[in-house]
């Protein structure tokens, strides 16, 4: 068994596991290249800048019944789905009432795949003793397919240091939807739609600022190599709405931040990694190969643009929020805390 771990030619014998990097090199290596060159050089640009007063996001998901140590503190807590393992209405009560003992002033949630009693169509898959009883939601703003707004009161200083502070209100619509992807048994998975199934045009509403899923979008922090596990389909709706903040969460291998660039490098990007290039690897495939040139060419440009001339493109700010780190079933990843 620790010799087939430590292998390095070793294929994962599941699809939510990362594929080393020898296996990519030898499946894949132009499109390892190209992910590897559109990642580098988006982290090397600068994050987009706050709104002042900021409003402090703290970002959680897959917690899998597991209550985390320590949640920093902040404005809005937002859990993207997966609070539990079976999905019975005492699990998801017991998280709900975990979720409403914490101080931040607005809380979030959405349901995951393993939240089954929330999707009336996994429900009878739980016993009747897992279906006993009902749920109480407090303070938590549960999100299914709905719209919220909430307007949030902060205090700043004002240019005269003299002065009183300063009461500045801000409004902040947040969209929560939890279909995923299918990635195991319909009747038992909650809110799964078959895999390149069209699940998400024009179902966002336009101008919100946060936008909570439980899936990825295709390509970011969805272990992008060699396939990518988010949806296509959720990534044009994410251009189309533009959202500030991204929140979601599933893929545990994925777990981070990043920022995506709304320009033609990233056109160009994922363009490329949906290249199929089966036989030749994407060696001999001279589309594949000018996208990577387009990625360096429009990417540098971007780069220089934002660093040099202060420029900055429209973009959105991902956060995979997972807690739960890889296979494991324990929590490990930290959590992901993003100032808007």
């Amino acid at each position: 068994m620790v010799l087939e771990i430590l292998n390095p030619w070793r294929s994962p014998k599941d699809d939510f596991e990362p594929t080393p990097l020898a296996v990519l090199l030898f499946r894949a290596p132009v499109k390892l290249l190209l992910h590897r060159v559109h990642h580098i050089l988006t982290r090397l640009r600068s994050l987009p800048k706050p709104s002042q007063p900021p409003i402090r996001v703290v970002c959680i998901s897959d917690t899998h019944n597991h209550i985390p140590d320590n949640v920093p503190s902040g404005d809005i807590l937002i859990h993207a789905g997966d609070m539990t393992n079976g999905g019975s209405v005492a699990e998801i009560q017991a998280q709900i009432n975990w979720l409403c003992s914490l101080p931040h002033r607005e809380i979030v949630v959405i349901a995951g795949n393993h939240d089954t009693y929330l999707d009336p169509r996994t429900r009878p898959s739980l016993s009747a003793a897992q279906r006993e009883g009902s749920l109480d939601w407090g303070r938590v703003h549960y999100l299914q397919h709905k719209l919220l707004t909430l307007t949030l009161t902060s205090q700043s200083l004002s240019a005269d240091e003299r002065a009183p502070l300063l009461a500045t209100q801000r409004r902040l619509r947040i969209y929560g939807a939890p279909q995923i992807p299918a990635c195991g048994p319909m009747n038992v998975h909650a809110f799964q739609y078959q895999r390149g199934s069209d699940a998400w045009s024009e179902t966002v509403p336009e101008d919100v600022d946060i936008l909570v899923t439980h899936t990825p979008p295709k390509y970011h922090l969805d272990l992008s190599m060699p396939r990518g596990l988010g949806c296509e389909h959720l990534l044009r709706e994410l251009e189309r709405v533009k959202p500030v903040l991204h929140v979601f969460g599933h893929v545990h291998w994925g777990a981070g931040t990043e920022v995506l660039p709304w320009d033609r490098a990233h056109e160009a990007y994922v363009k490329g990694m949906g290249t199929e290039s089966k036989y030749t690897k994407g060696v001999l495939n001279p589309g594949l190969w000018w996208n990577v040139v387009r990625v360096v060419y429009r990417g540098v440009r971007e780069l220089l643009w934002d660093r040099v001339w202060g420029g900055q493109s429209a973009s959105t700010i991902l956060v995979n929020a997972a807690l739960t780190k890889g296979n494991t079933g324990k929590l490990g990843n930290p959590v992901q805390v993003v100032d808007i």
